[in-house]
């Protein structure tokens, strides 16, 4: 254990006493008390500086597209509008499935780019 007030990369600060502790630890060696495990976090990968997913995106327009929920995450209000406007035909639905699969090959650049 360090004795440092520095952690370590592989260390983290006891829940309860503050020392420093292996970031494996389950129980501080110096008070005794069970850490609580890091929370659980879900990475959709790159995120533009609008704080926009392309695996978001592409899973709201393969899912809800039929709604138009992509258009909305991805900030193009108006096209949203049409896609609720138009969702009793099943348009929306078929053309939603195929923004998804484009928006999974896209790459992180373009898609930044273009919505970013």
């Amino acid at each position: 254990m360090n004795e440092t007030t520095q952690k370590g990369p592989n260390e983290k600060y006891c829940s309860e006493c503050g020392a420093i502790i292996r970031a494996n630890a389950e129980i501080c060696p110096k008070c005794g008390v069970r850490q609580m495990p890091p929370p659980f976090s879900f990475n959709l990968g790159p995120v533009t500086p609008g704080g926009r997913s392309r695996f978001a995106a592409a899973i709201f327009a393969i899912l809800l597209g039929s709604l138009g929920i992509h258009k909305f995450y991805l900030g193009l209000t108006g096209w949203g509008i049409v896609y609720l406007l138009f969702c009793w035909t099943g348009i929306p639905a078929i053309v939603g499935i195929i923004e998804g699969v484009l928006l999974l090959v896209m790459s992180d650049d373009e898609f930044t780019q273009r919505y970013g």
